[in-house]
């Protein structure tokens, strides 16, 4: 235990590095508390929670040395899930928002700390949160916090992200049997594509993109083909193992298409899950001369992000 409170606590007093790449001018410092604040967090966290999880078996909670970043409506569930097949795994049951919501972050890494899972010392930690890759102050925390870690970014043809993020929000207000425009009043004003609407700036994947390369080298984030994984999961899996340099454990046996649903389910050890209801609803109709619009708008900018990261995917 004592070693452990130790690792924690050097952890979080390392030196500040500076960003991998300059900084923009006019770019604020990234605001996270000082060292004192930090230490002081550890050992009021070893104080409160340590005691009742630690396990007889050694295994204790530790800081993410991987963290899927997004986006939205990508797949960044069914990527945690699929990765969650592999026994060196231990991933966060619930979108944290650490780094993201001002009132997480103001608890400081000792809090984050406690939101993970226990996991052996040979066991890689992941948790996931979409909204990371489009808030502007997330790259430099995550910097800050560990500079070399790896990040996981799975992306999907921007325009279909577009109708799956405003699927989601329909559902979710039918839920609560409250009313929500068509996807046709969203998407248009005065006769023209919204670009207001914050689901399209969500798919401007080379703005984000842009602000996480100011402080991570591009071979610290793994683009998952999150269209790819879809339609054949097991080569997208089979990328992040290596990745993340863990041993090849997960299988194309792991992975079998469900009729009834329309998309590809987990067997694990014998027992087959699929993911929850909520995922895979069908996208509304859209007027082909709108679908065609949405297009358009984001050709350019999808040419901007294959030349950014180097790689092109197959996408309207």
């Amino acid at each position: 235990m004592a070693a452990l409170l130790l690792g924690a606590v050097l952890l979080v007093a390392q030196p500040q590095l500076v960003p991998s790449r300059p900084a923009a001018a006019g770019t604020e410092a990234p605001d996270q508390p000082g060292q004192e604040e930090l230490l002081q967090q550890v050992a009021t966290l070893a104080d409160d929670h340590l005691p009742d999880s630690a396990a007889p078996n050694g295994s204790a909670r530790q800081l993410p040395q991987t963290i899927i970043i997004g986006v939205r409506k990508g797949g960044t569930r069914a990527l945690l899930e699929m990765l969650s097949l592999h026994p060196d795994v231990a991933a966060a049951e619930n979108e944290v928002h650490f780094f993201d919501w001002e009132e997480h972050y103001s608890h400081g890494l000792g809090w984050y700390l406690s939101q993970m899972p226990l996991s052996s010392p040979h066991q890689l930690t992941v948790e996931k949160t979409p909204a990371y890759f489009t808030s502007p102050k997330v790259p430099a925390r995550v910097h800050s916090m560990n500079p070399a870690i790896r990040l996981l970014l799975i992306l999907r043809d921007p325009s279909e992200r577009v109708l799956s993020d405003y699927t989601q929000v329909f559902y979710n207000h039918v839920q609560k049997r409250k009313p929500y425009p068509s996807i046709e009043q969203v998407l248009v004003r005065d006769g023209r594509l919204n670009v207001d609407y914050k689901a399209l700036n969500r798919s401007l994947y080379h703005v984000h993109m842009q602000n996480w390369l100011r402080f991570f080298p591009l071979h610290h984030i793994h683009i998952v083909d999150g269209d790819q994984l879809i339609r054949d999961p097991f080569p997208e899996i089979q990328k992040v193992e290596r990745f993340l340099k863990l041993a090849p454990q997960i299988h194309a046996s792991n992975f079998y298409f469900n009729k009834t649903k329309g998309f590809y389910c987990l067997r694990d050890g014998g027992r087959d899950r699929c993911l929850h209801e909520s995922k895979g609803r069908a996208h509304p109709h859209v007027d082909p001369k709108l679908l065609s619009k949405l297009h358009e708008y984001f050709h350019e900018p999808n040419k901007k992000f294959f030349e950014l990261v180097g790689r092109t995917f197959d996408w309207h």
